[in-house]
């Protein structure tokens, strides 16, 4: 049925987005999920009439072995996109060993080995892809989220390396790297300080997560089939 990808976080703003655009465009789903059951069961009756196969897998990412419950739940894959993903703001300084602990593990080890584990799968096709959701801040950095900006950044890091360890094998490893996405992560901040981001922002708003889960797409398409290595800046100008 299609070609199947797995989403991780595929009960986030951005991650139900691109299951629904992706389930919409014929591919087959792996839903990784943790927390929200009745999401995860809401989606999957939302994405039947599409026709595809949708499979929720359950794991709790912020488990460093957590990732085997993923990979060992994935048959035939074409691509996966790593949408999984945790917030973390205060100073520096008052950052907790846990929160760190979490962070990496979600970010930065899943990541790794569920892309080395699934890596054999892609490898026998000789094609496939990989798409990371960075952030901006993995590009510039944020006061007041230094922690997070630093594993942002080492997503970043790992797509380029891998790009270019895969290349031969047909397999493209891309980035995107979203500005302020009108998610829940947003949630903490109050009306007035939404309108301040606003304002500096050159669109003058917020991102959409449909418009990143259409940058996943084409990532995934034959249409960027000479791409790969790169972070593709979903932010409206506002890193220019």
């Amino acid at each position: 049925m299609g070609k199947h990808i797995l989403i991780t976080g595929a009960t986030g703003g951005i991650g139900l987005a691109v299951a629904r655009l992706l389930a919409e465009k014929g591919y087959s789903l792996y839903l990784h999920y943790f927390q929200n059951e009745q999401a995860m069961e809401a989606l999957v009756k939302e994405l039947q009439p599409f026709g595809g196969e949708y499979m929720p897998i359950k794991a709790d990412l912020r488990k460093r072995d957590a990732y085997k419950k993923i990979t060992e739940s994935v048959f035939s894959i074409d691509g996966i996109v790593h949408s999984s993903g945790i917030e973390s703001y205060g100073l520096f300084t008052d950052l907790k060993d846990s929160e760190l602990d979490d962070l990496w593990n979600i970010h930065v080890s899943s990541l790794m080995c569920i892309t080395r584990e699934l890596l054999p799968k892609l490898r026998s096709k000789q094609s496939g892809n990989i798409v990371v959701i960075s952030s901006i801040w993995g590009q510039i950095g944020a006061s007041m989220e230094v922690a997070y900006s630093t594993v942002k950044g080492a997503q970043i890091s790992f797509v380029k390396a891998l790009s270019k360890e895969l290349a031969l094998n047909g397999i493209r490893v891309n980035a995107i790297a979203p500005g302020a996405v009108d998610t829940g992560m947003l949630n903490r901040f109050g009306l007035e300080e939404k309108e301040s981001i606003k304002e500096e922002i050159p669109m003058g708003r917020l991102c959409y997560p449909h418009e990143v889960a259409e940058s996943v797409l084409f990532l995934l398409s034959n249409a960027s089939s000479y791409i790969t290595g790169q972070v593709l800046a979903v932010n409206g100008g506002w890193s220019v």
